[in-house]
């Protein structure tokens, strides 16, 4: 059979309808089919790419997601422009925005300033991660008067009383950490300094998460776990980004978009396996979802849909 028939079958058979699946290895036998969503936009830097956010949030904002974050560019790049996009987001969508908070080139006192510049727009919550250090400036090194890591970060942010403080994890070793053991007991200082949730780094198979989640529970960590989810707008570009992140391509996915581009079927069986790994964590026990849209809305929401998830109808006016 020809591969592009091959992969619109594997579209038609995936009936995900708001019913309950038999899990596998989820708490439960019985799964909820429609997870919570989240998703990650990027703060613009050009007049097109506000238009493009503009139009990721109206395609999106209707599935109602319990979060949207913002990031922050490296080296804290972005740091105004995150301030902005965090604030059109939340105002003309009505969306709940985490805004993304970095221990680079800052101060504690520039960076808690910050924080409240967040609180004082309504901000409730905030993803704390280390952030990459400046392009060309090698390893990351704390600022003089910043904070050292991650974990003196956290504990600030929760200390004010003001935030829900979500953390990064990474299924994979990240690729300065010495293994995955010293991974986990990191996320855990993370957790224990406050942190009521992790959103991962993208993975591509079930499985690597599947296997960090049973690693974190044994380690005693009980905060939420949240997949990073990545609709793979580019091949090549993801396989880039996976280089830097530490994240495994599985041989048999290189030779299944092999194929698709040869037939001009890339966006077709991108969207069929970002549907199909949602599908498995969800009879995995999974129930929240975080998706890295890339401002790029229409995979996300292709994805969503084939989950069940339906837009919310006093919104859709809003797409």
């Amino acid at each position: 059979m020809h591969y592009a028939t091959n992969l619109i079958l594997m579209m038609s058979i995936m009936n995900l309808s708001h019913i309950t699946k038999t899990g596998t290895r989820g708490p439960s036998n019985e799964v909820p089919m429609t997870p919570r969503i989240s998703f990650e936009f990027f703060p613009p830097q050009t007049l097109d790419a506000s238009f493009r956010l503009w139009e990721a949030a109206q395609v999106l904002a209707p599935l109602r997601p319990g979060f949207v974050s913002v990031t922050y560019g490296a080296g804290g790049t972005t740091r105004k422009l995150t301030h902005e996009a965090v604030g059109a987001i939340g105002q003309n969508f009505g969306l709940n925005v985490a805004a993304h908070l970095t221990c680079v080139e800052a101060s504690r006192a520039e960076t808690l300033e910050i924080a409240d510049a967040y609180a004082a727009a309504g901000v409730t919550e905030i993803v704390a991660l280390r952030g990459d250090p400046p392009k060309g400036a090698g390893a990351f090194r704390p600022h003089p008067e910043g904070f050292r890591d991650t974990v003196e970060l956290v504990e600030a942010l929760a200390g004010t009383g003001k935030f829900k403080v979500r953390v990064g994890a990474y299924p994979e070793p990240h690729p300065e950490a010495a293994g995955t053991a010293g991974d986990i007991a990191w996320l855990k200082r993370k957790i224990d300094a406050g942190a009521t949730s992790a959103i991962t780094q993208f993975f591509f198979e079930a499985e690597t998460f599947f296997r960090f989640r049973d690693a974190c529970e044994k380690a005693g960590i009980d905060a939420p776990i949240i997949p990073g989810i990545l609709p793979i707008q580019s091949w090549d570009g993801a396989k880039r980004f996976a280089a830097r992140c530490g994240t495994t391509v599985p041989g048999w996915l290189d030779e299944a978009y092999a194929h698709a581009i040869r037939d001009g079927h890339e966006t077709l069986l991108s969207t069929a396996l970002a549907s199909e790994l949602c599908d498995d964590l969800i009879q995995g026990g999974v129930t929240d979802l975080h998706f890295y849209t890339l401002n790029r809305p229409q995979m996300t929401r292709d994805v969503c849909f084939a989950l069940g998830i339906v837009p919310e109808v006093s919104l859709q006016n809003v797409a």
